[in-house]
């Protein structure tokens, strides 16, 4: 907190420019999106050119993804990361300053490296894995939720009974609510193979809804804005409540 505090000293539009700069490389909704997008483009061309550009953004294997299966795949990785790269760390940051960004980044992205079984670089990373993807857990629950209920609000009236219900079929307990989410304010269904089916009553994703979810992306990232405000008024607020 010592170099927060450093950049409160300076005068407001000093400290709020420094503040941005600081904070902006922990965020990374332009990067995502753009990849997302180029996933689209790159269907365009072939499906063995969309496979390898989807294999930029996730983990499972591409080489069986119908056209459908890739674009689900992208709108899917959007809809997550939309969460673990932008609302998350903006909650923590809304709560505990840069500190509290780079610790929920550093949680997510090393959960990202050792947080899958197996061999990396020659060593097993197991123990540490499991301690990455807990600690991942328990700081993105509640801003994953953010991020879903942002998703309702901004696609103006999804049932939220059938959002929890559709979230709760993914492994994770955490990503399954901006997916399912995305989902059902696009109408779409979206599905990992052999995993979950989300919104199976929902219409194949076309190209179009590859650009839609980024819009809606977009209006979510947009509509953290205020929310990270109020969330450090009401901090503000208690630590001069606690200070009086």
């Amino acid at each position: 907190m010592v170099a927060q505090n450093l950049v409160l000293a300076l005068p407001t539009f000093v400290a709020v420019a420094l503040l941005a700069l600081l904070l902006k490389p922990l965020l990374a909704w332009r990067m995502l999106r753009d990849e997302v997008l180029a996933v689209e483009v790159a269907l365009g061309q072939s499906l063995p050119a969309g496979r390898a550009q989807l294999a930029r953004l996730v983990s499972r294997d591409v080489s069986v993804l119908t056209v459908v299966q890739v674009r689900e795949s992208a709108i899917e990785s959007l809809a997550e990361n939309l969460n673990d790269s932008v609302v998350a760390p903006l909650f923590w940051f809304a709560l505990l300053g840069l500190p509290g960004a780079a610790l929920y980044r550093f949680a997510n992205t090393a959960d990202a490296m050792w947080g899958y079984p197996g061999m990396r670089g020659g060593r097993y990373w197991q123990w540490a894995g499991k301690w990455a993807a807990r600690a991942d857990d328990v700081l993105s629950w509640v801003p994953a939720r953010i991020t879903a209920l942002l998703m309702v609000v901004v696609a103006k009236g999804l049932p939220f009974s059938t959002l929890a219900r559709q979230a709760r079929k993914t492994p994770s307990p955490n990503s399954g609510w901006p997916m399912a989410a995305m989902a059902l304010a696009l109408n779409v269904r979206l599905a990992k193979p052999g995993v979950y089916t989300l919104h199976s009553k929902g219409r194949r994703a076309g190209p179009l809804d590859t650009r839609r979810a980024a819009h809606l992306g977009t209006q979510v990232v947009l509509a953290m804005v205020p929310l990270v405000a109020a969330l450090q008024l009401l901090v503000l607020g208690a630590f001069v409540w606690a200070r009086a």
